[in-house]
This record gives C-alpha cells, sequence and structure tokens, in this order.
C-alpha cells in the first residue's frame, strides 16, 4: 500500500494536478491538506468519476483536509479531540484495508512567541495524546502531513535564516520528537538518515530553482506500520508543474 501526502494549496486550484496523480496511479491513498473549501464546495463526483472514494473535512478559505483512496474509507473521524471549541478544519482520520491514518495540518505559529504560536503548541500536545491513544489498538497507524515543524537543521536549506520561526524553534521541535518518543517512526528520515530531503518551496525568490526548501511535511509511522514500512520518498514531479502548490507530495509503501 503506497500513502502519500500532499498539502495542496487549495484543492480548487490544484484540481486537475491532484486528479492526474490519483489517474496515474501514483498512490493507494492520498492524504490532502490545505484543501481550504467548505464541505459544500469540495468536487466530491471529481473524485469517484475518477474511481476514488473520498472524504473531506474543509472550512471557508481556509485550513482544510482530506483523505482520498482507492479502497472504502471506515470509521471517519473530523477534527482533532481534545478541544470542543476548535473550528479549525485541519484533521482527520479514517481506517483503510486495516490501516488507520490521519491526515494533519499543523497550526504554522507564527509570529513566535504570541498567541498564534500558544495555539500551535496547544494543538500539538493534543496531537501527541491522540498519537498515543491510537498506539493502544496495536493496528499500523500513519499519521502524515503538513506538521509545519522543521525536525532538525539538515531539513532546512538556511538553518540561521530560519532561527526563531515557529517551525524551528526548540518547543516545536521538542513537540514533535514527542512522537518519536512514544514509538513512532519518521519514515523519510528511516530510509534517508543523513540525506538532505525537502517537501516545500516558497513560491518567492526563485527558492524552487534554487532548491532553497525545507522538510516540514511528514510519515509518522506506528511500531506496527513501521515493521512494513518498504520505501518512503518525496515525488518533487508535481512541484515542477505549471502552478503548482508550494509543497510536493511525500510518500510511503507498506507491505501487505
Amino acid at each position: 500500500m503506497r500513502i502519500a501526502s500532499w498539502n495542496v494549496n487549495s484543492a480548487k486550484a490544484r484540481q486537475d494536478h491532484i486528479l492526474d496523480y490519483l489517474k496515474a496511479g501514483s498512490a493507494d491513498v492520498l492524504l490532502i491538506q490545505e484543501t481550504k473549501t467548505q464541505d459544500v464546495n469540495f468536487p466530491v463526483d471529481l473524485y469517484q468519476d475518477a474511481g476514488w472514494n473520498v472524504v473531506f473535512h474543509g472550512q471557508k478559505s481556509y485550513n482544510g483536509v482530506a483523505i482520498a483512496a482507492r479502497q472504502p474509507l471506515t470509521d471517519v473521524m473530523s477534527g482533532l479531540p481534545g478541544d470542543a471549541e476548535d473550528e479549525q478544519a485541519r484533521y482527520m482520520e479514517a481506517t483503510i484495508d486495516g490501516v488507520r491514518v490521519a491526515t494533519i495540518y499543523l497550526p504554522n505559529g507564527n509570529p513566535a512567541p504570541g498567541p498564534k504560536f500558544d495555539y500551535k503548541l496547544a494543538w500539538m500536545e493534543r496531537l501527541n495524546k491522540r498519537a498515543e491513544e491510537l498506539l493502544r489498538d496495536e493496528i499500523p497507524v500513519v499519521l502524515a502531513g503538513d506538521f509545519n515543524v522543521i525536525p532538525q537543521d539538515i531539513d532546512c536549506y538556511d538553518p540561521p535564516g530560519w532561527e526563531g520561526d515557529a517551525l524551528t524553534r526548540a518547543e516545536s521541535r521538542a513537540a514533535f520528537n514527542r512522537l518519536s518518543l512514544l514509538g513512532y517512526t519518521d519514515a523519510l528520515r528511516a530510509c534517508h538518515p543523513g540525506q538532505v530531503l525537502y517537501s516545500y518551496w516558497d513560491y518567492q525568490a526563485g527558492a524552487w530553482q534554487k532548491d532553497n526548501g525545507v522538510r516540514i511535511d511528514h510519515l509518522m509511522l506506528s511500531p506496527e506500520a513501521a515493521d512494513r514500512l518498504v520505501a518512503a520518498e518525496v515525488d518533487k514531479g508535481p512541484r515542477g508543474l505549471e502552478k503548482p502548490s508550494d509543497h510536493t507530495p511525500v510518500w510511503v509503501d507498506l507491505r501487505d
């Protein structure tokens, strides 16, 4: 099973890119972030016509997540538990062929310090609690998406330039690292130790052409999923298309 994750930066703007990616057989499951569309406007028919099942959790203009899969999606859950007043559409879970997946669009947190950074850290605390709960079922779990965290300096083209940013602050990195302490495996780093990998390139200043990127899109595997890990990669192809997202897909292969 190939599970891909992609922050598309508007499902409407990237509609053709997404459908081409699915039709090409690039993944069996696609976890989508930053759809930026209300549920009533999500183009569900286009996915179904292409032979894909899809569930979605959105809001107007901002955030929004979705899960598309060849196989049926069951036990769908929208929203991250732990704060009944949080209306931001940033999290969704489903089970596909015995694998529990979550699509995650973690808050950016800038400017830091400040209320947005406080919200980010509180959100990460809720995520870690949910991640721990999921381990109790002892089934394969894949937590994937745009975490808005640069885990290490190797994951950034210019560490000094990003110093103090919410994506690199020690508090963000520590909260992200707690997933590893719980027993989750960073699939990309496990498959490519010490290798420079990026998943996001800003639209400005020729970042893509200069390869001035950062790695903020992650695939975190529970022990049961990590036992089935075959490969994990960054698919840079979609970032080079006309009118691309500023993120590119990342994927993991799990053996059956």
